[in-house]
């Protein structure tokens, strides 16, 4: 099997040609694309999914060198690992911590972090899974974020205590990191670092998407020590010309500043304000538009961004939870950073609105490893999901005006809401999880 993205761009041709052939054979969707689907004890909830490439080999498995590891997150305190491509069980961590088990991020081959409902953060070592490499304590409420920054080593968490903390592993021993508060905001729900590690994403239940633009994460951030950058809604093709005229919502802000405007003049310098570049962190606060949400909150759910680094995919859902739209914005660079003149660097390109399944439940979405689809929980299934039918590049059909995403296919073998879906990143794969702790692999016959 070759490898990503030219693999799967013939997966796509493939399966486009036999949902064109009315024959009763290739008729059925999930006879074609389901290889394999492995049922967990129910209670074993899968809340995350990551597939990562791995070069090491875990002791007493049969996961080989050249192979990926599917590591699943579960709500009952486990981390269960597979062979995606034999989807042999590896391995069970059935006690990774003593809560619910909420992400996954591999910095390495070797070492990946994994982080609870028990504020904390635990290292662990492929090679030696037993035990962990350390835990890392510094959270007050539920940790449900990882990044990592390969060219500093600093690993990345956030929680629902508002705290994006920094932790150095570079020096990390048996007791754990040094570590650091960076950046506390209200409401905060997801974190993410662009694939440069240029800026911070920030997402939060009141609807509000937070940019820290020109990121230094060797500084920490205190209440009053970054600049704004004028707060405002984002626009879409057809508000451009109009787009003074909007401002932002203030009723349920992230921000603690009284004064914004006054605190952007504050500490930006004039050599910045001159060349129109921005100041090391400074902050935008946005409300991204949702389709036929103009005048009504949302919450911003999941938040994932695009692999080049050249958009952002949030799922938001309205304030009385009625509905759910996964939303593409595309980032606008360059744009003069003036105090008269509010920044938005983000425009709506795609949308499509969800199904309303499984209310309260948070559903992850993502890009493939190319960028050129989207996989997304709907319902009992996920749907794939293009910017065109040919599943171009954003950047070859971006639209003058927001437009619909196309659904490319719809795949459904879950008997219970599905949370969480990801692509492999080397093999032509998708998988899904679903609440009662099914996870289903996908692949296409040749």
């Amino acid at each position: 099997m070759s490898h990503w993205p030219l693999e799967f761009r013939a997966f796509f041709a493939y399966y486009n040609a036999i949902c064109n052939k009315a024959t009763g054979q290739l008729s059925r969707v999930d006879k074609e694309f389901i290889i394999v689907v492995t049922s967990w004890p129910t209670g074993a909830h899968t809340s995350w999914l990551s597939i990562v490439p791995g070069t090491g080999s875990p002791q007493r498995t049969q996961c080989s060198l050249t192979r990926s590891v599917l590591t699943v997150a579960c709500e009952q305190t486990e981390v269960l690992l597979f062979d995606p491509i034999s989807s042999k069980h590896i391995k069970t961590l059935s006690e990774a911590h003593e809560d619910c088990v909420n992400n996954i991020r591999f910095l390495d081959n070797r070492l990946f972090a994994t982080c609870s409902d028990d504020t904390t953060i635990a290292l662990w070592d492929l090679r030696k899974l037993n035990t962990k490499v350390c835990t890392l304590h510094g959270h007050t409420s539920w940790v449900k974020n990882i990044e990592y920054d390969t060219n500093t080593r600093l690993l990345v968490t956030s929680g629902f205590d508002g705290n994006v903390i920094i932790w150095d592993t570079n020096r990390c021993t048996e007791d754990g990191c040094p570590h650091k508060k960076f950046f506390h905001t209200r409401f905060l729900m997801r974190m993410r670092l662009t694939p440069d590690c240029s800026k911070m994403l920030i997402s939060t239940s009141s609807g509000y998407l937070l940019i820290l633009h020109d990121l230094d994460l060797t500084k920490s951030l205190e209440v009053g020590s970054y600049p704004i950058l004028r707060a405002r809604r984002t626009t879409s093709s057809s508000d451009l010309t109009t787009s003074g005229s909007s401002g932002p919502r203030v009723s349920g802000s992230p921000c603690h500043h009284s004064d914004s405007n006054s605190s952007s003049e504050k500490h930006m310098s004039r050599a910045s304000q001159r060349e129109g570049v921005s100041p090391r962190n400074s902050l935008e606060v946005l409300t991204p538009e949702v389709p036929g949400e103009r005048d009504r909150g949302n919450c911003i759910t999941s938040l994932q961004l695009h692999p080049k680094g050249w958009a952002t995919l949030l799922r938001c859902s309205s304030n009385t939870d009625d509905q759910e739209w996964t939303c593409v914005y595309e980032f606008q660079e360059g744009a003069p950073v003036r105090p008269v003149s509010p920044r938005c660097s983000l425009r709506l390109t795609h949308y499509i609105e969800e199904a309303n399944v499984g209310r309260g439940y948070i559903k992850e979405l993502c890009f493939s490893p190319d960028g050129r689809m989207i996989s997304s929980p709907h319902g009992y299934g996920i749907r794939l999901l293009g910017f065109d039918k040919q599943c171009s590049e954003l950047i070859d059909c971006l639209p003058k005006e927001a437009s619909p995403l196309r659904v490319i296919r719809s795949l459904y073998s879950h008997n219970d809401v599905v949370l969480t879906t990801k692509f492999s990143p080397t093999h032509c794969q998708i998988a899904s999880g679903c609440l009662s702790g099914r996870v289903s692999l996908y692949q296409p016959k040749f």
